[in-house]
């Protein structure tokens, strides 16, 4: 029996209707797709694609229009579905007059937690967070990259299985951006389920297992990695000490004159054209659906 998926959608359609204007947008059409535990899932796409919808969705924040969402299980519409989920909002409100400490100890208190076991979560959180340091200071005096690691922080705050980012890195600046990826790595290295949505695509190349992109309310490309941005047709070899006549007929001669061949793989396409090439598709799609 497969493990239960982190996340299950399936046949998701959420309409908006206009008001005075009658009409309806259709933020999403027919999403489903499964993100497995364990993984860093990047859900892609431009402004009006869908993303936030999505999340919004999970989070029982918005009821959707058809279709249904599951996290480990559990129907989202389920306040129980949430237990298991911290969430980081694009633009996070913290209270400014609160140090940093103190605010992860608000959110702690939230969650339920208290006394001495919440104190040791407050300093192990600033301690994951790389915020120490600056744990009493207050937040008004934090940077922008400072308060998206808070941020991590208050959503890890009661130790959830499952993480949702949204925009993680956004208005932050490299070095910040930077601390941020290695944290989603090293929460993964810990067994965490991570759905994020980022403008920021070689970050997202970097850390995420798997992707999907939308366009239009659908879901136009959705797998691992590898597997979308690799070149079909194509194969690159990496061999030590080869001489030039080897390289001339790389396939046939490697072993016979004792090269080592240390990889073969497809190239790689980088995620930005991937992502380019999917949109664009689902734009030209659309255009000649209503033409038609």
């Amino acid at each position: 029996m497969s493990e239960t998926p982190a996340i299950r959608i399936r046949d998701l359609e959420k309409v908006f209707p206009v008001p005075l204007r009658r009409r309806q947008v259709v933020a999403l059409r027919g999403l489903s797709l499964d993100i497995p535990a364990g993984h860093v899932y990047g859900l892609l796409g431009p402004n009006g694609s869908g993303k936030s919808t999505t999340l919004k969705i999970l989070l029982g924040l918005v009821t959707p229009t058809s279709g249904s969402t599951e996290i480990f299980g559990v129907s989202s519409d389920r306040v129980a579905s949430r237990a298991e989920v911290g969430f980081l909002p694009e633009n996070p409100y913290f209270y400014k007059f609160l140090t940093g400490a103190e605010t992860i100890s608000f959110y702690g208190k939230l969650c339920g937690l208290g006394g001495r076991p919440l104190r040791e979560r407050v300093r192990e959180l600033l301690e994951t967070v790389g915020l120490t340091d600056a744990g009493d200071r207050r937040i008004s005096g934090y940077s922008k990259g400072m308060l998206q690691r808070i941020g991590l922080a208050q959503a890890l705050v009661h130790d959830p299985r499952l993480l949702i980012l949204d925009e993680p890195t956004a208005g932050v600046d490299p070095a910040g951006s930077r601390q941020i990826r290695d944290l989603i790595l090293q929460l993964k290295d810990r067994g965490k389920t991570i759905l994020l949505t980022s403008h920021l695509l070689e970050q997202v190349q970097e850390v995420c297992d798997r992707v999907g992109i939308l366009a239009r309310g659908r879901l136009v490309r959705e797998g691992s990695l590898d597997i979308l941005t690799g070149i079909t047709g194509q194969t690159e070899y990496l061999i030590e000490n080869a001489s030039p006549e080897l390289q001339a007929e790389i396939a046939k001669l490697a072993l016979s004159h004792g090269a080592k061949l240390l990889s073969a793989r497809q190239p790689q396409l980088d995620l930005e054209t991937l992502f380019l090439k999917a949109t664009e598709n689902s734009d030209s799609q659309n255009k000649e659906s209503t033409a038609a």
